[in-house]
């Protein structure tokens, strides 16, 4: 893969809680793409490794699950960044609550375990994320379907592939992947399994030739950047973690991901928290509202 073009600098309205990390430069990046890979497949493993019959799911204070294999993902991520990028910070949705924004320069964001509804239902629809973030803009994308023995890819401006694992993590094929043109009359829609909203219903039943194809978790994205369906909307509220991965392997693949109104999506801006009102993931980069 080649390097990145460098985004623009911009910078988040000063707040006492700001987090001011380094930018990382873009020339990097390409050397932090398989040892980041070779993290997410150990994360993918350490869930695979717990006995989901034998586990019991607990209630977070936003009222989610969370588990021990959320936890198992969790721990391997957030210490295998701090070893291959030291002082880069790392936010993840299980210890989202202690981290406050905005953050400027570079950081890590990941989700340990996306899909833990479908994880304790017995469904391999469930991921793991982790993207890089330059100020506010993903740029590396990184999802793993550890079920499914898959990792998507995408470093923006060099690329994006579909990597099939053996079982020791190995890769064992690759394959480039790209995002397709969306068709004249039928075209696909990946929709949320367990989040289903009227406003997204509305907004594809007013697009005439759509099919819906239900999936759980950051698998959409892939489906997506793959070009296996054409479009990801998702017109409630979510989280930075469950859309920044796939963000930039969409990106990477040749599509867009763009807020409900069609503006670009920036992360780690907001003074607290990281949720999304919404987002519209596009595989081709010309379609619009």
């Amino acid at each position: 893969m080649r390097a990145a073009a460098q985004p623009a600098s911009r910078h988040p309205e000063e707040h006492p809680l700001a987090i001011h990390a380094p930018t990382l430069d873009p020339a990097r990046l390409p050397a932090l793409v398989e040892p980041l890979t070779a993290l997410v497949a150990h994360a993918a493993r350490a869930i695979l490794a717990v006995e989901r019959s034998a586990m019991a799911a607990t209630a977070k204070a936003d009222d989610t699950p969370v588990t021990r294999a959320d936890m198992a993902s969790h721990d391997v991520l957030v210490a295998g960044v701090a070893a291959l990028m030291p002082g880069t910070p790392v936010v993840s949705e299980e210890d989202a609550a202690a981290r406050h924004g905005p953050i400027s320069g570079s950081f890590v964001l990941i989700d340990p375990l996306d899909g833990t509804r479908e994880y304790i239902s017995g469904s391999d629809e469930y991921a793991v994320n982790l993207a890089l973030i330059s100020d506010g803009i993903p740029l590396l994308g990184i999802v793993a379907g550890p079920a499914r023995q898959t990792i998507w890819r995408g470093l923006v401006g060099a690329g994006a592939e579909r990597l099939r694992l053996a079982a020791d993590g190995a890769i064992a094929e690759r394959l480039p992947i790209r995002t397709r043109a969306l068709p004249a009359d039928r075209w696909v829609a990946v929709v949320s399994r367990s989040h289903g909203d009227r406003a997204t219903e509305a907004f594809i039943d007013a697009r005439p030739g759509a099919v819906r194809d239900p999936m759980g978790s950051a698998l959409k994205f892939c489906r997506v950047a793959e070009g296996s369906a054409d479009i990801y909307p998702r017109l409630g509220p979510t989280s930075e973690w469950d859309v920044a991965a796939g963000h930039a392997l969409i990106a990477a693949a040749g599509g867009k991901v763009t807020d409900g109104g069609g503006r670009p999506l920036r992360y780690g801006q907001q003074a607290h928290g990281f949720g999304l009102p919404d987002f519209i993931a596009w595989g081709d980069a010309a379609a619009g509202l």
